[in-house]
């Protein structure tokens, strides 16, 4: 497998599986049904076929691995190359892992334009994984700006009463903060004369040009996160958004924006970073601590875990600018646990969502009378929200905090009121609509998970609990690539202080 172009074939695997769809033309229930197998068979083949790569990912190396380049523009200079490190390789798995279980959360829902939809997510799968791989900037840009299109259709044809307005609000927000990100692009070509990612990562850009680089960056990535205040275009997308639309959203391409300051911010901008570094702390702390009182006063589920999605998202700002080695390696964690656990927590609502086709908390109660399954699921991912010791939740958060502390004391206290009230809407949710009397006449003949259901969820749960009793296999692959990332981080604001001291 050394020896084939594993990332290609992962990246593009998803492309052959939505032309096969493509071309099952006749609207029936067979053709549906084999629309809805030959998606799924996909995705579980990319899957399958990505733990190659892990199998063979060398952990002691830094740089990059299973390179891939190819001459593409040849008047610029653009080369199709594609690469992964220890912090983008886990992303790639992240991503072909939950795209199986987002396929099955559709299985039943959705009913119209059956083909167009399963179509949509197979093209928004290989796009998400292009910007992982990715090692041309241009490149990169593609794959990440292309993939708005497929989201905006999936909350735009597939989604709730409003689903218009909140695509419309999604593609025009991220849309804007990436034309400065291409501004930024164009002039690092200028200035380096090249677009090859590894070569911009070496580049020494001058401070005061690291500034103006960074905050444009920065303003495509804060979007994409979301980080507050540009946090506002998230909520509406997941209510409207269907159960599997949510899922990817909150557990692959609000990623994008933290694997966006890993792989730019901090090593092509690191005097801006530095800079800055107080500037983010704050608005991340802000994040955490506003964002947590919003979810307090929810009355819809999902609206209430966006919100959540965003003061986690806060403390993987915190952790990334933090500079240290806990706080990187607990941003890096954090997103993956919380990539498991809000794709998860998204995928309980729309258990119960399939069921009552309401997402109020009032409409329930008393579930576990009936639910006895669904409520122990529930609960596990609930308290791996909190961050529960135990749980993955608790792994990332836990040295995102030491990692803030080692860099600003107080605003690791302030961002430790998060994990007061993270309990407090979390606890508050599951005693509303799971516990109780099971008075409501709606709720009486409700059913448990279905082995469908139990397929999707139970994965999930294990994983969960995996990854936050033994957390080394993330960390092992992670490490060398956190130290280099630190190594030149440091080289580089120590150079400067001498150079002005001077």
């Amino acid at each position: 497998m050394a020896d084939l172009p594993i990332l290609s074939i992962v990246t593009f695997l998803p492309l052959v599986g939505a032309l096969i769809t493509f071309l099952i033309w006749e609207d029936s229930e067979v053709a549906r049904r084999n629309v809805r197998f030959v998606a799924l068979f996909t995705t579980v083949v990319t899957f399958l076929v990505s733990l190659g790569i892990w199998y063979n990912f060398d952990n002691a190396q830094s740089g990059f691995q299973m390179v891939e380049k190819v001459a593409w523009i040849r008047e610029g200079d653009i080369a199709y190359h594609m690469g992964v490190d220890g912090i983008s390789m886990l992303f790639v798995i992240l991503t072909t892992f939950l795209m199986p279980f987002c396929i099955l959360a559709s299985w039943e829902s959705v009913q119209n334009r059956v083909r167009e939809y399963m179509i949509a997510f197979l093209i928004l799968e290989t796009l998400m994984i292009g910007v992982f791989c990715a090692l041309d900037i241009v490149l990169f840009y593609v794959f990440f700006e292309a993939g708005l299109i497929p989201m905006f259709l999936i909350i735009g044809v597939w989604g709730g009463a409003r689903r218009v307005y909140a695509s419309m609000k999604f593609f025009l927000y991220t849309l804007l903060g990436s034309v400065l990100m291409l501004l930024a692009i164009m002039a690092m070509y200028w200035q380096a004369g090249t677009t090859d990612i590894p070569t911009l990562m070496a580049y020494k850009f001058p401070a005061e040009m690291q500034t103006w680089l960074w905050l444009a960056f920065f303003a495509s990535f804060a979007v994409k996160m979301p980080m507050w205040p540009v946090h506002t275009w998230l909520p509406d997308a997941h209510v409207e958004a269907p159960t599997a639309g949510s899922v990817i959203l909150a557990g692959i391409l609000l990623k994008m924006g933290g694997y966006g300051f890993l792989r730019f911010s901090l090593p092509m901008f690191p005097l801006a970073s530095a800079d800055m570094q107080t500037f983010v702390l704050v608005l991340s702390v802000i994040a955490i601590v506003y964002t947590s009182l919003v979810a307090l006063m929810q009355e819809d589920i999902k609206k209430l875990i966006a919100y959540s999605s965003v003061a986690h998202m806060g403390y993987v700002t915190m952790g990334i600018f933090a500079a240290n080695t806990q706080g990187i390696q607990g941003g890096i964690f954090q997103m993956l646990a919380h990539g498991l656990v809000s794709g998860a927590l998204f995928l309980c609502v729309g258990v119960v969502y399939d069921r009552m086709h309401t997402r109020e908390i009032a409409a329930y109660g008393g579930l576990v009378n009936n639910m006895p399954k669904y409520a122990v699921a529930f609960l596990i991912f609930t308290m791996a929200n909190v961050g529960l010791p135990g749980t993955a939740g608790f792994v990332g958060e836990f040295l995102t905090l030491l990692g803030a502390f080692r860099a600003n004391t107080w605003i690791a206290l302030i961002a430790t009121l998060g994990v007061i009230l993270s309990a407090a809407y979390a606890l508050w949710l599951y005693r509303r609509v799971v516990f109780g009397t099971l008075d409501k006449e709606a709720l009486k003949s409700i059913l448990d998970l279905n082995t469908r259901e139990k397929w999707i969820i139970y994965p999930l749960v294990v994983l969960v609990i995996f990854f936050g009793v033994y957390p080394s296999p993330v960390f092992d692959v992670t490490q060398a690539s956190v130290d280099a990332l630190l190594t030149n981080y440091q080289a580089a604001v120590d150079g400067a202080v001498q150079a002005a001291s001077k």
